[in-house]
């Protein structure tokens, strides 16, 4: 068997670049129940930019804004509007991991750079992938601070209330139309990943929109990233909205797991998370498609969570509507009782859902 060339450990963090970190970071303070743990801003240093670094269990996100208007983070968003920059990845050798992918075919963002501060030393690097999104390697065996040298520990003053999320599941990404295999080609020869799953319009498609999609794994399956592209159908699919107000390819959604869906999802729903409606008739046969299952089939109706089932288990999932006001990056909350699959059963019932959500936007 060969061996893995890029071995990763997980996810390290996610970055969005926002239009206003101070108050993104209270809305997944108070809604998703992330811990503020670090910050990085000119109180601390940094001239050009405030980061607010939030951690719930293994998921550490990074919200990140600019002190100028003409700065690599503004353009960022004014053209893309809150978006997911940085899909870092934990790894025990930076350098390696920048090298053996360069050699591959990756295109560099930045060269292999050692931070250091009190608490150690981290080592960073960074290479491209689909739209404006990097994948930054971090090494941070040799660190002990609250997460990255130049950030400084801090809390919001008001403890989180945390509901249960767990680690990143996967990140799904959007590109332009034929450009699917081309990515899948790069996570394959570039990060060495393999092809997990694969879905064509037949199995992702409603009456009037249709979407192909391929998901690729690494190593030991930490890290898996579905790519998805538009598919030709009657009216505009969910993958061109979004392509139309991102502006390019970019991360569609982060998928994050519970242990208690029923939990989480009330609490989301309880601190004002929205999310996407699938009518009630769903529910009337769905336990004929799925099986027994060992939560009440009414809470999860109450609560409009989806379910489906592979041959090693069943999952229960649920998608966030868009997490700003442009149509594109959002959540999905995921349990899994076994499966290892994505709610293939779902895709029509969910399609539909954004579809009444897009028409609602006049953008179907």
């Amino acid at each position: 068997m060969a061996t893995d060339f890029l071995p990763i450990n997980g996810t390290d963090h996610i970055e969005f670049y926002v239009g206003n970190a101070k108050q993104s970071a209270l809305f997944y303070h108070y809604a998703f129940g992330f811990e503020m743990v670090a910050y990085a801003g000119p109180e601390t240093g940094v001239r050009d930019r405030a980061s607010y670094v939030l951690r719930q269990n293994k998921i550490t996100l990074v919200l990140t804004t600019s002190l100028h208007p003409d700065s690599e983070i503004s353009e960022h968003v004014k053209k893309h509007g809150d978006g997911v920059k940085v899909l870092a990845l934990w790894v025990d050798d930076a350098t390696k991991s920048f090298q053996e992918t360069v050699v591959r075919g990756a295109e560099p963002a930045f060269e292999p750079k050692v931070l250091k501060d009190e608490f150690g030393e981290v080592v960073v690097s960074a290479i491209k992938t689909y739209g404006e999104t990097i994948h930054t390697f971090v090494e941070r065996s040799r660190y002990k601070g609250p997460f990255l040298p130049g950030y400084k520990a801090r809390s919001s003053g008001v403890k989180a209330e945390p509901i249960g999320l767990k680690y990143v599941d996967h990140c799904v990404g959007n590109v332009e139309l034929g450009k699917m295999n081309h990515w899948v080609d790069f996570y394959e020869k570039v990060m060495g990943f393999s092809l997990l799953v694969t879905f064509d319009d037949k199995d992702i498609s409603t009456e009037y929109s249709a979407l192909m999609s391929k998901v690729v794994s690494n190593g030991n399956g930490y890290i898996k990233f579905p790519i998805n592209e538009p598919a030709s159908g009657k009216k505009k699919s969910q993958i061109e909205e979004y392509l139309d107000f991102y502006k390019s390819a970019g991360v569609q959604h982060i998928a994050i797991a519970t242990d208690d869906i029923i939990h989480t999802v009330g609490e989301l729903r309880r601190r004002g998370v929205e999310f996407l409606y699938v009518p009630e008739t769903y529910y009337e046969d769905v336990l004929d498609r799925v099986g027994t299952i060992n939560e009440n089939l009414e809470e999860l109706k109450k609560l409009n969570i989806l379910i489906d089932r592979d041959e090693e288990g069943y999952l229960l999932q649920i998608f966030t509507k868009p997490i700003q006001d442009r149509p594109t990056v959002f959540f999905e909350i995921i349990e899994r009782n076994g499966a290892k699959s994505f709610g293939k059963g779902n895709f029509k019932a969910l399609f539909e859902s954004i579809e009444r959500e897009q028409e609602l936007r006049g953008n179907l």
